[in-house]
Formats: C-alpha cells, structure tokens, sequence
C-alpha cells in the first residue's frame, strides 16, 4: 500500500490524498461504506461502484468469522471472490464487537473469549489469530487487535487498558510479519490508537502507535457515546503526532458534520454504520439537512427526494413515495433511502476533497456544518 498527499488546505489541517492498493486507488478524504456480514445492507455491488461511487468498503471480522466462516471464505477465494466486491476491503479486527458483548466475554491477556451472539457457541480471538483471520478473509487493510473501553471510563481502567492494547499490538506486528498475504494481493495493518478521553493517555498511545512506522494509522474508542467536543479534542490531539505521511482512520464516526469537523483535523479515512442503519428508520441526510422521511409534512410532498442529484433513485422518486414504502415496510423504501444516504456521504467527502485542493475547504466547512445541522 502507497499513499500520496497531494493537497492541504491553508486554513485548516485537512488534506487530500490517495491511497494505492492492489485493489486500486482511494482518493481521500474517504467514507467507508460498512458491509458487517459481506454485505453493505441492502445495497447490490453495481449499485455500490456505480451509482454510491464507494471506493472501498468495510468487512466484519467478527460476524464473517462466524458466518459464513472462514472454511467458506478461504473455499471461495476470500471475501472479494465471495460477494462479487472487486474494489478494496477493510476489515475491523473484531475488538468493537468484543467489547459491545460485555455479558458474554472475558478479556485476559491471552486475548478475549467470547460466546456467539448466533448460538452462544465459546471462541477465542487472540491477536495472532485475529491477524491469521482476518488474512484469511482477504482484506486489503487489516486492523490490528484492541481493546475498546467504553465510554465513561475510569483513568485507571483506560491506562491499563491501552498499556494492553499496546502489547497486543506488538504480537500483531510480530504474526503479522511472519505471515504471508494470501490470494494473491498485498495486505497491510494499520495500529489502533486508544486511551478514552484522557489527553495523556492519546498522547502516550499516539507516540507508541507511530513509533510502530507501520503503512497507515487508526483511531478508535471515539463515538462511543462522549460529546462532539471530546471527541474532536482528542483526534487533534493524535493526529499532531501521527505522522503526516499516512493516512489517518478515524473508526466509526460518524454524523456529516463530524466528518466535515475531523477531516478539518486531518483525518483521511471513516466508516459509520449511521447512513445505512438510519435510512432503514427512514431519517434521509441531504445537502439542505435532516429529514424524517415517515413525519406527516412529507405525506403530499411530491418534489424528488434530492433535488439536483446525479442518483437515479433521488430523481425518480419523490419524498411521499418514499415515506409511503417506509411506512408500509416494503423493502423498496430501505433500499432507495440507503442508496441516497450512502450516495451522499460519498459525494460529501469528494466535495471536500475538491474544496481543500482548491484551498476553500475552511469556508465551505463552515457553511456546510449549519446547512446540515437542520431538521427539515
């Protein structure tokens, strides 16, 4: 994997830059469209490369170590070959799903046992079997194995929890090195920045990650449940000490506005299940704001979904069609709001590309955060 930065923008810390896989080119600032289980919901390939324009998509080590399950996986070639994906993959390393289970895993030093959500099934990941996993499930860009504290967390707990994350990474690295890719294609790891909201414990984690001078960075156990506020404070804080040189993976973030806010701070990567998930619940993200699809005021609304839209569904379908289908549960009305939430994402982190390779991100940012703040 290369990346190039090719633009910054005067008044900000926003960049533009590229990332080349073996899979092709990322142009960023970039969204990730989540896939967990091999699919991104309700979405078909074409669809994603054509009409989302999504450049690389995310894969779920844990639910796809589950199911299918890597005998499947590894049958059909890996995840590209299996869902017909030809575009680059990244795969999370499991640990947020771990730690989301916190009735049903323990963590210890050895790695974390856990029981199946799907039929209470005992497993273990540790981070060589993680790495081993996700190799095998084909991933283009590989997470390394951490721990993710929840969030309000005690300084105590976050510091022994970061001080094992950063041993676990060591293993990583360590299997990670001594393994081959498999099918064919290069694969990368990208280290996990940790350590709540305590700015120290970012600091120490940041400073450990980059010393690790692995192909790209990330920071997770943010958007976790703590304010914008801190969230931002500490991705500035990490991103003046990971090297500029790499691209930046800020985990599950987020909202429009948090993305316009953190690409402002550098980073270069997100992933967010919030398009797919909310449009399935019919709230629509658009140029001018928010819309709850399913309120009364759309009912007689007959103008097109998104005015002015290169998506063939925003044109062709008008906003009371859309409340109509989600209100009556047809499946139509979950796809046509996640083509259009999807789409937007991805053409709001190419519309700031543009801006900050123009040098008019800051403006721009500063406008577009109150236009997509509003309820319509």
């Amino acid at each position: 994997m290369k990346f190039n930065l090719t633009a910054k923008d005067p008044l900000s810390k926003a960049r533009a830059g590229e990332i080349i896989t073996d899979h092709g080119t990322i142009q960023t600032p970039i969204f990730m469209p989540v896939g967990t289980a091999g699919t991104v919901k309700a979405v078909h390939q074409h669809e994603l490369k054509n009409d989302i324009k999504a450049q690389i998509i995310l894969g779920n080590t844990y639910h796809l170590y589950l199911r299918p399950g890597l005998n499947t996986l590894e049958s059909a070639g890996g995840l590209h070959q299996f869902n017909g994906w030809e575009g680059p993959i990244l795969t999370d390393s499991g640990g947020y799903q771990v730690y989301s289970l916190t009735e049903v895993r323990k963590i210890k030093e050895e790695g974390v046992t856990f029981r199946s959500h799907i039929d209470g099934s005992k497993h273990l990941f540790t981070p060589e079997n993680v790495m081993d996993t996700q190799r095998t499930i084909g991933a283009d860009i590989i997470m390394a194995f951490d721990e993710c504290t929840p969030y309000p967390c005690e300084y105590g707990y976050a510091r022994r929890s970061i001080e094992m994350t950063h041993r676990w990474l060591k293993r990583c690295c360590d299997r990670f090195d001594s393994t081959e890719p498999k099918y064919g294609y290069s694969q990368t790891l990208f280290p996990i920045v940790q350590g709540s909201v305590y700015k120290d414990l970012r600091i120490k984690s940041a400073e450990v990650i980059a010393s690790y001078e692995r192909e790209g960075n990330a920071i997770g156990g943010l958007s976790v449940g703590e304010p914008a506020e801190e969230m931002y404070a500490m991705t500035e804080v990490v991103c003046n000490i990971l090297p500029e040189q790499k691209p930046r993976y800020l985990m599950g973030v987020g909202t429009p506005v948090n993305i316009l806010e953190n690409i402002a701070l550098g980073i270069d990567m997100f992933d967010c299940v919030m398009p797919t998930r909310n449009a399935r619940n019919g709230m629509l993200f658009t140029k001018d704001g928010i819309i709850n699809i399913k309120n009364e005021k759309w009912k007689n609304d007959f103008s097109p979904i998104e005015e002015n839209s290169d998506l063939f569904a925003d044109t062709v379908y008008s906003k009371a069609y859309l409340r109509h289908l989600i209100h009556s549960g047809e499946i139509l009305g979950a796809q046509i709001a996640t083509l259009h939430n999807l789409h937007f994402y991805l053409w709001l982190v190419k519309e700031a590309r543009e801006k900050i390779i123009a040098g008019e991100f800051y403006n721009w940012k500063k406008v577009m955060v109150n236009r997509l703040s509003q309820r319509l």
